[in-house]
């Protein structure tokens, strides 16, 4: 949720300053013209349209997912008398082994999900100051805090002084060795605050890990914070504008984090640090798209020594292989952008999908009326360092005036041989969609409620929705916290959840992206079957030929199933040459040489 929105919606209450049927493509234009409910709507049959308003009975529409848990906010973080005023806004999430951590503009909370369809609350710890992105790594818990009514101590009684020495804006850091009891142990105050940030750690050198930080609201005084400066570039070249902060923690000596770099990562080849979109439309008919002064969000994928930086105006993508100082190599601008707000690539690093906070995260708008292109995901290809457009994604139905609607956050889905995204959009609900074509996105299931408000757009619904270890887990601003799974359909099938859910990873921080990488498993196999059945790659009868031996081999063990498995390998090298999809055909064999190789 962007920082100039909240200053006007959120930061003044708070204290501080500031379808389309489901499987069909969401790229045709929008229209007005006829009723969402009506026959002629591109809409008739959206279950998503005319949803029951409410905070705790609002109606609900689901496709192709189940919802497993919901758990409401926890006492010390809901007043139900001021639902609408956001001090107790739920924001982005974290997760190690089978806990979620969940960050609030009050604090945080550690919920259990060892039983996911009894998830229980383990720690909540006041703490304000917003934004409340959190990341773990090993026993730190690191929280992102930039409101201007933050404080060192963590008090709820803000801070009134135009200059504070009790005032904290940037990263706050937690040992969580104790999880009922975590402890406060490091505070690296930034200029900006930190609205998000991103963990990065070096191959090289185990005992530090280092934080990006994306400070998007009000430079603090100089007089509070030496060095800091809100001028521009022509009046102080040191300006805290136009740029990021990497701060370096040693993971023993956490308390003695500190800044170590400013990478000045939007200048041109002159050397202007103000170097790349300058702020405003493109032409008749565009956006106006906000100056690149600063960094909204950072995803890392480190497996591959690169991020992607969603930048205000630009989407940018960053060498680093030196962790400590980022270099952009690569930079896109859109028309149909007002504000680029987060970054996703896909497992093999071929895509790179960038999302758009269209009116801050505030506004409708996923309303009939709204621009397909405007507040979406925007899909680019990657290749040789280079990204290039291929297509946008907004979820294909609409919204009401009374739900705050748009592109948020969102993490992949591990199914083998695709690449399928959940995504949050507020109160858009969530939406999990397939990009495997770049060109042509489509969505598959999703889950929504009414608006929060019959009457009013209250700014809730979903702040993020990450696949972790078989479960899709919700983040919920104002209603608190939701799992679910996914359901088979002739969209995905059981095989391909359940190769899904054998990815199974000990720490997810979504800003700080794993590569994916599936066990040697019989499934595995008969998952690329289904998607070459759907995508009719091979023939019918060659399917049942190929899943027979699969059975077959299953069945065998030792070198009787090596052998059985060796043949079916070789005799699928031979498909793949006649195949429509060969590719998949490939990525078949490759699972069943796998098997062979793995046989017990």
């Amino acid at each position: 949720m962007r920082s100039d929105v909240k200053n006007r919606l959120l930061f003044l209450i708070a204290g501080g300053l500031l379808a389309l049927p489901t499987g069909v493509s969401a790229q045709t234009d929008y229209s007005a013209s006829a009723a969402p409910g009506s026959a002629a709507s591109p809409y008739a049959g959206d279950k998503r349209i005319g949803l029951r308003a409410g905070m705790d009975n609002a109606g609900e529409a689901i496709e192709n997912l189940k919802l497993v848990a919901h758990r409401s906010r926890p006492a010390g973080f809901f007043d139900s008398a001021t639902a609408g005023k956001h001090e107790f806004v739920n924001a982005d999430l974290a997760f190690m082994g089978n806990f979620i951590v969940q960050g609030n503009y009050y604090g945080f909370q550690i919920w259990d999900m060892s039983n996911p369809k009894k998830p229980t609350l383990r720690t909540s710890v006041v703490c304000p100051g917003g934004q409340g992105d959190p990341s773990v790594y090993k026993n730190l818990l690191f929280i992102s805090v930039e409101q201007t009514s933050g404080r060192l101590d963590c008090g709820r009684q803000g801070v009134n002084d135009t200059v504070s020495t009790e005032r904290f804006r940037g990263v706050r850091i937690f040992d969580i060795s104790d999880l009922d009891h975590p402890k406060q142990v490091g505070a690296v105050q930034t200029c900006r605050g930190s609205h998000t940030h991103t963990l990065v750690t070096d191959p090289k050198d185990a005992e530090n890990v280092y934080i990006y930080v994306s400070g998007t609201s009000v430079v603090r005084s100089s007089n509070e914070l030496a060095g800091c400066s809100g001028k521009r570039p022509e009046e102080d070249p040191n300006t805290s504008l136009f740029r990021i902060e990497v701060i370096k923690v040693p993971v023993a000596a956490p308390q003695d984090a500190k800044v170590v770099s400013s990478p000045r990562i939007f200048a041109d080849s002159s050397g202007n640090i103000a170097g790349l979109w300058k702020g405003g439309t493109h032409g008749e008919g565009t956006q106006e798209t906000s100056e690149t002064n600063m960094c909204h969000d950072i995803t890392v994928y480190q497996a591959v020594g690169l991020a992607a930086g969603a930048c205000s105006g630009n989407g940018i993508l960053l060498d680093i292989s030196d962790p400590a100082n980022p270099k952009r190599i690569a930079e896109v601008t859109d028309p149909n952008f007002s504000y680029w707000h987060s970054a996703t690539f896909n497992n093999d690093a071929t895509k790179v999908l960038y999302t758009d906070e269209w009116g801050g995260g505030n506004e409708p708008r996923c309303r009939a009326s709204d621009p397909p292109k405007w507040g979406a995901d925007a899909i680019y290809t990657l290749a040789d360092k280079q990204l290039t457009p291929a297509s946008f994604y907004k979820i294909p139905t609409i919204q009401t005036e009374q739900e705050n609607c748009v592109a948020h956050n969102g993490s992949l889905i591990p199914v083998p041989g695709r690449d399928i995204m959940v995504q949050a959009w507020y109160q858009g609900g969530l939406s999990v969609f397939d990009f495997t074509d770049a060109a042509h996105p489509v969505e598959i299931a999703y889950f929504d409620r009414g608006p929060t408000s019959p009457t009013k757009n209250e700014g809730a619904g979903y702040w993020s929705a990450y696949w972790y270890n078989g479960y899709i887990v919700g983040s919920e601003i104002l209603r608190g916290l939701d799992l679910l799974e996914l359901k088979p359909s002739d969209q995905l099938s059981k095989n391909e959840i359940e190769a899904a859910k054998l990815v199974k990873l000990d720490v997810f921080n979504p800003q700080t992206q794993p590569r994916l990488v599936w066990p040697a498993s019989f499934v595995v196999s008969r998952a690329y079957l289904d998607q070459l059945e759907r995508n009719h790659g091979l023939s019918k009868d060659r399917l049942d030929a190929v899943r027979k031996e699969l059975k077959h081999a299953e069945k065998k063990k030792g070198a009787e199933r090596t052998e059985v498995l060796n043949k079916l390998a070789a005799a699928l090298d031979q498909d793949a040459q006649g195949s429509s999809d060969a590719a998949r055909v490939k990525l078949l064999q490759g699972s069943v040489t796998a098997l062979a190789t793995a046989a017990p």
